[in-house]
C-alpha cells in the first residue's frame, strides 16, 4: 500500500468515525519486581469528523470522478470490488 492509499483510508477511517481500545494498566513494586494491579480496557468510539469529509470530497472525489468515466467495463467491476472489499474491512474493524 502506498503513502497515498495510506492517507486515503486514514482520512476514510476518520470521516465516516471508528471505535478503538484504550489499555491502562497500574503496576506496583513488590519484592523489587514490577507486578500488574490493575488492568483497565475500554472502548472508545470517535464520532465522524467533517473536516475529513471535506478534504476527502475536495482532494479525491472529482479525480475519482474522472478517473471513472476513462474506465472500461471490466476495470468498473473490478473497482467495484475493490471498494466492497474495504467497505467489508471497515466494518470488520469496528
Amino acid at each position: 500500500m502506498d503513502e497515498e492509499d495510506k492517507i486515503k483510508k486514514a482520512l476514510l477511517k476518520k470521516a465516516l468515525g471508528y471505535s478503538a481500545s484504550e489499555t491502562i494498566e497500574e503496576y506496583s513494586l513488590e519484592e523489587g519486581e514490577e507486578v500488574l494491579v490493575k488492568k483497565k480496557v475500554t472502548k472508545k468510539h470517535f464520532a465522524p469528523d467533517v473536516s475529513a469529509v471535506k478534504i476527502l470530497l475536495e482532494r479525491y472525489y472529482k479525480t475519482y470522478q474522472e478517473r471513472l468515466s476513462l474506465m472500461s467495463d471490466e476495470e468498473l467491476e473490478l473497482e467495484e470490488k475493490r471498494l466492497l472489499q474495504l467497505l467489508k474491512e471497515g466494518k470488520d474493524e469496528g
